[in-house]
C-alpha cells in the first residue's frame, strides 16, 4: 500500500491487552510482545489487567506513560477460582476457562472506559486497538460507542473454537470440555453483534476464525496469523546439516490432545531399532502414562523426557533436533511450530488447524488424519521418509527460515497490522482485497 507521508506517520494507538505478561506463555506472552512490537511502529499506550503491572515494569515501560493498569480483580478474581473448580484439574477445561474469562472481561472493559472515555473523545487517540482476548468469543462494549466517536475499533488477531476432530471424542472428555458442545451460546452474549458490528477491521488469527465470521463482518476480516518469534531467535538456528543419528523433538503441554501418544507410538519401531533419538519437552499430567507407554513400547533408551525448562533452554534442546513432530490434534496457533521454523528445524504436524496453516510443502510435513490410526499411520511414514532422505530436512528447514523471516516475526507482524491501521483511517470499509500476510485463502 502507498501511503502519503502524512498517513505515514506514526499513528497513536490505545492497545487494549487484558493479558499482556512477559513473564508468562502463551495469550499474555502474545499480549505483550505484540503490543511491544506495534510500540516501534506506533504510539501505544497499552492498557492491561492490574495483575501484570509489575512485569511490565520489570521490562522496562512506565506506569502512566506507556501502560495503564485496570483493577477489576473485585470480578475476575472470583470467576478465575470458579472456573478452576469447574474444569476439574489443572490444564484441563480451556473452553470453560474462556468463557468464564469472557464475562470477567465486562468488568475490564467497563472500568477502561471510565478512565478513558474522555481522552479518547478528546482525540487523544486516532484508533483504538484491542489484541486480548484472542477468543472470538469475547465481545466488546465499547464497540458501538467508538464508533460514535468515530474512532475506528480494530480488534485480533482472533482465534478459537476449533472444533473437535469427531473421532477424538475419548480425548475431548479427558480435557473436560463440556462446554464445547454448547459454545454456540457465545452469540447470544451482550456486546456479540455490536462488536462485529461497529468494528473496522477485524484480524482474524486462523482460517476457521475467518470462516466463522457473519455475513455483516466479512468485508471487515483480514488474515494474519496469531503467532510469531522474535527476530533474535534466527540468529539461534542455523543452517541444517544432517549427520549422524536423527533426533526429533516435541514441545508443549503433556495432555490427551497434544498427541504425545501418537507420536510414540508412530515412531516406536525406529526407536526400537536406534534409528531415531526422541526429546519430549514439557510436561503435564499426562506424563506419568507417557512413562508407562515407552517401558510397553522398550523404547526408553532412545527417548529423553526434558520436564519444563527454561525458554533459553528449550530453543537450544530443540536446535539440536532435525525435525520437531507435533500431532496435536487440536492445535489454535501453533506458536512452537514457529519457533521450531525459525530455528531451521522442521515441523511434522497435524494436517489440522493453525499448524497446518503455518507450514506448507516446501517448509515441513503436514499429516492428514480422520482418527487416532490414520495419524499413527500418517505420523510413521513422515518419519520413515526424513529417516530414508534426510537431506530434505536440510532443504525444509532452509525454506523455514525464509518464511519466519519474510512474515512470522513480531517486527514483521506489527508492519502488517500497521498496514490494517492506515487502511481504516484512509477509509477503506472492504478488507478483503488487502493481504498484508501474504497468503489469500
Amino acid at each position: 500500500m502507498n501511503c502519503s507521508s502524512e498517513a505515514a506517520r506514526r499513528r497513536r494507538v490505545l492497545v487494549i491487552a487484558e493479558a499482556a505478561n512477559p513473564e508468562w506463555a502463551s495469550v499474555p506472552l502474545i499480549g505483550w510482545n505484540l503490543s511491544r512490537a506495534l510500540a516501534e511502529v506506533a504510539d501505544v499506550h497499552l492498557v492491561t489487567q492490574v495483575r501484570n503491572r509489575d512485569a511490565i515494569a520489570r521490562a522496562g515501560w512506565i506506569e502512566g506513560r506507556e501502560f495503564t493498569a485496570i483493577d477489576n480483580e473485585g470480578i475476575a478474581s472470583p470467576l478465575f477460582k470458579l472456573s478452576n473448580l469447574l474444569r476439574g484439574g489443572s490444564g484441563k477445561g480451556w473452553t470453560t476457562v474462556s468463557g468464564l474469562s469472557a464475562l470477567a472481561y465486562y468488568s475490564f472493559e467497563r472500568e477502561l472506559w471510565r478512565q478513558f472515555e474522555g481522552r479518547v473523545a478528546s482525540g487523544d487517540f486516532d484508533l483504538v486497538h484491542r489484541i486480548t482476548p484472542l477468543s472470538p468469543t469475547s465481545p466488546s462494549i465499547i464497540a458501538k460507542r467508538l464508533a460514535r466517536l468515530e474512532i475506528p475499533f480494530v480488534i485480533g488477531p482472533l482465534n478459537g473454537g476449533l472444533p473437535w476432530p469427531s473421532h477424538f471424542a475419548d480425548r475431548l472428555r479427558a480435557e473436560r470440555e463440556w462446554l464445547s458442545y454448547v459454545r454456540w451460546l457465545y452469540k447470544l452474549m451482550p456486546g456479540y453483534r455490536s462488536t462485529r458490528r461497529y468494528c473496522a477491521a477485524i484480524i482474524a488469527g486462523s482460517k476457521h476464525t475467518y470462516d466463522e465470521m457473519p455475513r455483516l463482518a466479512k468485508s471487515k476480516c483480514i488474515y494474519i496469523p496469531e503467532n510469531a518469534v522474535a527476530a533474535d531467535i534466527l540468529e539461534v538456528g542455523q543452517a541444517r546439516r544432517m549427520t549422524g543419528r536423527l533426533r526429533g523433538g516435541f514441545v508443549g503441554r503433556l495432555v490427551p490432545y497434544k498427541g504425545v501418544d501418537i507420536l510414540l507410538e508412530s515412531a516406536a519401531e525406529f526407536l526400537q531399532r536406534g534409528d531415531l533419538q526422541l526429546h519430549i519437552i514439557g510436561d503435564g499430567p499426562e506424563r506419568g502414562a507417557l512413562q508407562d507407554l515407552v517401558k510397553r513400547l522398550n523404547i526408553g533408551d532412545s527417548v529423553c523426557f526434558h520436564g519444563w525448562l527454561p525458554h533459553a533452554e528449550v530453543q537450544k534442546t530443540l536446535a539440536d533436533c532435525h525435525f520437531m513432530a507435533f500431532p496435536s490434534i487440536r492445535e489454535f496457533g501453533g506458536g512452537v511450530v514457529v519457533e521450531s521454523m525459525a530455528l531451521g528445524v522442521t515441523p511434522i504436524v497435524a494436517d489440522y488447524g493453525g499448524p497446518s496453516e503455518l507450514v506448507d510443502d516446501e517448509t515441513g510435513i503436514r499429516v492428514p488424519f480422520t482418527d487416532k490410526k490414520s495419524l499413527v499411520d500418517g505420523m510413521r511414514r513422515a518419519i520413515e521418509t526424513v529417516i530414508r532422505s534426510p537431506s530434505i530436512l536440510d532443504t525444509f528447514g532452509a525454506a523455514a527460515r525464509r518464511k519466519v523471516r519474510e512474515k512470522l516475526t513480531w517486527n514483521m507482524k506489527a508492519k502488517q497490522i500497521a498496514s490494517v491501521y492506515e487502511a481504516v483511517l484512509n477509509g477503506v470499509t472492504d478488507l478483503s482485497k488487502l493481504d498484508p500476510y501474504g497468503k489469500p485463502f
